[in-house]
This record gives structure tokens, sequence and C-alpha cells, in this order.
């Protein structure tokens, strides 16, 4: 082993921030609403079908009544709400989110407190 790899080893163990261990997919396995199946299903999915099939799913619960529900204004805060639990979820520290978003950090703690999104709820350390 290199004094390189010894050295960014060091570094991995020394570099871990708030959201270290922020991961809504662990979450959702650990609670069993997913699973490894899912996961392939899902990943063969774009992004728009994944949205319109759960629009759809949801219409069809509520019986058909999404009328009046202001949809097209709301996406956005819905979509800004999901990329901020993906930046967190997929990096160490809010400065490396909000780099990954880019924005300012500032700005990224007023939407985490906008959106109500608490680290605590998707961690997967066991000692939650």
């Amino acid at each position: 082993m290199g004094l390189s790899s010894k050295m960014w080893k060091k570094k991995l163990r020394e570099y871990k921030g708030k959201y270290n261990k922020y991961s809504l997919r662990n979450k959702l396995l650990r609670e069993k609403k997913i699973n490894s199946d899912f996961e392939v299903i899902l990943n063969t999915l774009t992004l728009e079908e994944i949205i319109a099939l759960k629009l759809e799913l949801s219409n069809l619960y509520i019986n058909n009544k999404l009328y009046n529900f202001p949809l097209y204004k709301s996406i956005k805060y819905i979509i800004r709400e999901s990329l901020i639990i993906f930046a967190l979820s997929t990096t160490r520290t809010a400065k490396d989110a909000a780099s990954v978003l880019g924005m300012r950090e500032r700005d990224l703690y007023a939407e985490i407190k906008k959106f109500n999104i608490k680290p605590s709820d998707c961690t997967y350390d066991e000692t939650n």
C-alpha cells in the first residue's frame, strides 16, 4: 500500500460532516418500502415516467379527484425538495450538497428549513 493510498484513506475517515449518514435509499430499504427488485425496475424507467406513474396512482386512490389542486404550480416545489434530499443523500456535507445544487450553503440551509427536511429522519445509522 503506497503512501498516497494511506493518505487518501485517512482523508476519507476525517471527511465526515453532518450529512455523512443521510441516505433516503437506506432509510427506505430499512423500512422495507423498497427492495433490490424494485430498484432494478425503477432504474429502467425515466424520471418523467416515474412522475407520471406516481401521479396516476395517486389519482386512482382519490377516485380521480385531483381537480382544483394546483399541480402545475406546485411541481417546482416538489422537484426542489426532492433535489435537496438527493443532494444531501449523495454528499457528506451541506457545503458539498450546495455545490451539487449550484447554490450557496446559506441558501441550502434556508431551503432545508423551508421544506422542513430533517436529516435525522433519513439517517441509516442504527443508533438513531
